[in-house]
């Protein structure tokens, strides 16, 4: 069943990894890969790879039913429709219809259904769980999402060259970086860099 925490470990393919939070399910779905450039980060190469994504929380769905090459096509169609609404609407740009439509197609799907395990304490997602239910919660999440009190507090990392985009959850709303760790403690190092080669 769904957990709380969002974030994951991203690899860089020339070497190393860092914990990056997208603040979101539906964001962090978004770095799981992509198109073009981006390719070189791909994690989804076969459905197998879709099961276990969505296997770990906070979706935490555990799939009933193998997940099909079509439903790993939907997944990639969803996950490009999300990075490029997150861009548009961190850099402030009317969202493209084709994203919009990709979206709302996965959206109008049945989403995860919550069941009460026989506990009566614990919940967990009713069978049969299906990767299209997964991308439907994953949609509606966006949805969500874009239209609601966060969307102004979406963002892409501060860096020159850090596409990585995320939803600011903090309540300052101050969040500049994809990770403190990477890209916060590269600018921080570049300004004392830069202090010390001015200073007499």
């Amino acid at each position: 069943m769904r957990a709380k925490a969002t974030g994951r470990t991203l690899h860089d393919p020339k070497g190393g990894s860092f914990w990056f939070d997208a603040g979101a399910a539906c964001l962090d779905f978004a770095h799981s890969g992509g198109e073009g450039p981006y390719a070189v980060f791909e994690t989804l190469h076969e459905p197998a790879d879709l099961s276990e994504w969505l296997a770990q929380p906070p979706i935490a769905a555990v799939m009933t039913v193998p997940v099909t090459a079509r439903e790993l096509s939907a997944a990639k169609v969803l996950r490009q429709a999300i990075w490029v609404a997150a861009h548009a609407r961190a850099a402030h740009r009317p969202l493209p219809a084709e994203a919009i439509a990709a979206i709302n197609r996965a959206a109008s799907a049945a989403p995860l259904a919550p069941q009460l395990a026989d506990d009566g304490a614990t919940a967990r997602w009713a069978p049969p769980v299906r990767a299209t239910h997964a991308l439907s919660t994953l949609a509606r999440e966006m949805i969500e999402l874009l239209s609601g009190p966060l969307s102004g507090r979406i963002r892409e990392c501060a860096s020159d060259n850090c596409p990585l985009v995320f939803v600011d959850t903090s309540r300052p709303g101050a969040r500049r970086w994809c990770a403190m760790e990477r890209c916060g403690n590269r600018h921080k190092l570049r300004a004392l860099r830069a202090r010390r080669a001015t200073d007499p």
